[in-house]
């Protein structure tokens, strides 16, 4: 099985170029939203950790906001409860999907959080910073603190493209995706 991590600067459209490939996509931030939303464990976890902000079921994200704009290391004991389980959800998707000649690897906080293997494929999906602000600012829920707050915990965008093997430059037009994917398709299998 080939394993692909899609990388890039938050708003850079790595969930649809992962999309796009055609191949399972494990979507960390689907399944945090899921735990949010469905997981009671968790959120006892949390609720222990954080009674102040975390303090009704199903979590809502404007507690974990609060949370973390309250006290910087909560962010932190945040991303390491959820992370654990997120490791948990992955192993079940490479399980599932065992058979797959490709999975993609849709995690924000792939490298940060140790996730990927030594011979995992990454790409870097680079783009405009004023697109990437644009699309941010779409977002109901953007919150330019918070935003802040996770860059801090980010590996720089220098490092991940260098790590990356591929780089496709998303100018957010779906064509010039499916071009860029094919080419890398085809030199890797």
């Amino acid at each position: 099985m080939i394993r692909i991590g899609i990388l890039g600067d938050i708003g850079s459209g790595k969930s649809y170029v992962a999309k796009n490939f055609g191949y399972p996509v494990f979507d960390a931030d689907y399944e945090v939203s899921k735990i949010y939303k469905k997981d009671k464990k968790i959120f006892k976890k949390l609720n222990k950790k954080l009674p102040k902000y975390i303090y009704s079921f199903p979590i809502n994200k404007k507690q974990i906001t609060n949370a973390i704009l309250k006290k910087k290391s909560n962010l932190k004991l945040i991303v390491s409860i959820i992370h654990k389980e997120i490791r948990k959800k992955f192993k079940l998707f490479l399980n599932k999907n065992k058979n797959k000649k490709i999975i993609i690897m849709d995690i924000p906080l792939l490298l940060e959080n140790k996730i990927n293997n030594k011979t995992d494929i990454l790409i870097f999906v680079d783009s405009k910073k004023s697109d990437r602000v644009k699309r941010l600012k779409k977002r109901i829920n953007f919150n330019k603190k918070l935003f802040n707050e996770f860059k801090k915990i980010q590996l720089k965008v220098g490092y991940k493209k260098k790590k990356s093997n591929f780089i496709i430059k998303n100018d957010f037009t779906k064509n010039k995706i499916k071009i860029s994917i094919k080419k890398i398709l085809k030199q890797i299998l």
